[in-house]
């Protein structure tokens, strides 16, 4: 492998998205090539980088959405801006979108096909205990997920655009 040089860093063990992402004329591939690649990305967006400057898609200094969150309190977690959703209900999303991937990831099938994603939605105001049992939840579901992630499988091109997904807005922003 080649090396790859980042706006944030150098790292000599990750291919580059044209490296890891090539599709045979069956449309399925195995995702041992890119598995560690999107293991890495998703484990720096939910814990941050694994040390200063090795950042791919975080800013140096973040520190990853699982310590952002609980740096907030219920009370915090619960504001909304202009109307919009709280980040409380935010979080609620991310967990039930990972939990539906690790549905899939277990059972296989789409379960995205029944899926009540407006219910998240409707969380507003929490106390510390429902903000722990989101961040509880949404920390068990990341590690399912980071699981899934890194295990062989084969996939075709709609169960990659559904494990690359890692980058979703919510997760990144």
């Amino acid at each position: 492998r080649r090396s790859r040089r980042g706006c944030h860093g150098s790292r000599s063990d990750v291919p580059s998205p044209a490296e890891a992402v090539r599709f045979a004329d069956n449309d399925q591939m195995q995702n041992a090539d890119f598995a560690p690649t999107l293991g890495i990305l998703f484990a720096e967006l939910v814990d941050g980088p694994p040390q200063r400057g090795g950042a791919f898609m975080l800013n140096s200094g973040d520190v990853g959405l699982s310590r952002s969150l609980d740096r907030l309190s219920a009370a915090e977690a619960s504001k909304s801006a202009n109307d919009g959703a709280t980040i409380a209900a935010h979080a609620q999303h991310v967990r039930y979108g990972l939990s539906l991937l690790n549905r899939w990831a277990l059972e296989g099938g789409n379960p995205f096909a029944d899926a009540k994603w407006d219910e998240a939605w409707k969380t507003r105001a929490v106390d510390e205990p429902q903000w722990q049992e989101i961040k509880s939840g949404l920390r068990s579901e990341s590690e399912q997920w980071l699981n899934a992630l890194k295990s062989p499988r084969d996939v075709g091109r709609v169960e990659l655009a559904e494990i690359a997904n890692i980058g979703h807005g919510d997760l990144a922003g």
